[in-house]
């Protein structure tokens, strides 16, 4: 039987969330650092395909960007210069290419799209939310787009207007363990994880492969943010090491129970 630890805090502030949600998605997915708020959350949308991700190498790059300026606008060269940007890892070019190759072709929705996205990996929600908000006014109505919108939202702790977008999500895509992973990650980061359980279970009876997984460690997260860490440490087990497990459940311990732990977090966000 799991117990409760009575001296976790009733609420939860919401930078030390943020910083718990950093911490435990980073090290359940792929054991790296990350500085990104939509870790835990699923953005993917659009229907841009592009080559499988592999290093890009400069003379690939000069060679676009060559193209690209015998063809500005053009949307084929644009993408995979923006593409080779990012692999590179030059995001704010990579971006300022893309919101180029939509304002010269302002009426392709599939191009606004794949942009918004990317602006939300690059941790630039509000140009994320005007491009999505201009989506929707091209009539683009569908669940990615209200999904990524609440995505966006959150990412500005605007968490009621998000949970608004994720219901209209649901509301096209009912059941969808993606939306209702982002729902809960909006009651997490807004220090609600019973809320956010709630929906994560549902989740969980309905996502499959590496998304089970993602939900499965939000679920450890939001078990753990309310002290029942032998629960927590269980469905954190089924994906993650040991060695990753105890590092989670140890910090968890040490924000729910220390003040110099919650100063210290909330001074670096």
């Amino acid at each position: 039987m799991c117990t409760r630890d009575s001296r976790r805090p009733r609420t939860l502030g919401r930078h030390a969330v943020l910083a718990l949600v950093l911490l435990t998605s980073a090290l359940a997915l792929s054991g790296c650092k990350t500085t990104s708020a939509h870790r835990g959350a699923d953005i993917t949308t659009g229907s841009i395909s592009l080559a499988p991700e592999r290093p890009a190498s400069l003379r690939e790059v000069m060679e676009l960007r060559k193209a690209w300026k015998k063809h500005p606008g053009d949307a084929a060269i644009g993408l995979r210069l923006a593409d080779a940007l990012k692999r590179l890892g030059q995001r704010d070019e990579q971006v300022e290419v893309l919101k180029k190759v939509v304002e010269a072709n302002p009426g392709r929705a599939d191009l606004r799209r794949h942009y918004a996205i990317e602006l939300l990996r690059a941790n630039r929600a509000v140009q994320a939310e005007q491009q999505l908000r201009r989506l929707l006014a091209m009539g683009q109505r569908d669940w990615q787009v209200f999904n990524a919108l609440g995505s966006a939202l959150a990412a500005q702790g605007r968490h009621d207007e998000a949970r608004q977008n994720y219901a209209l999500a649901l509301k096209v895509s009912p059941d969808n363990p993606k939306i209702l992973n982002n729902l809960a990650m909006s009651y997490l980061l807004d220090g609600k994880p019973e809320q956010a359980e709630t929906h994560l279970r549902q989740a969980m009876k309905l996502a499959r492969g590496r998304l089970a997984m993602k939900v499965r460690q939000n679920l450890a997260l939001a078990v753990g943010l309310q002290g029942r860490f032998d629960e927590a440490r269980y469905l954190a087990s089924n994906d993650l090491p040991p060695k990753q497990v105890a590092l989670n459940m140890a910090y968890l311990r040490e924000m729910l129970g220390s003040g110099q732990a919650w100063q210290k977090i909330s001074s670096q966000q």
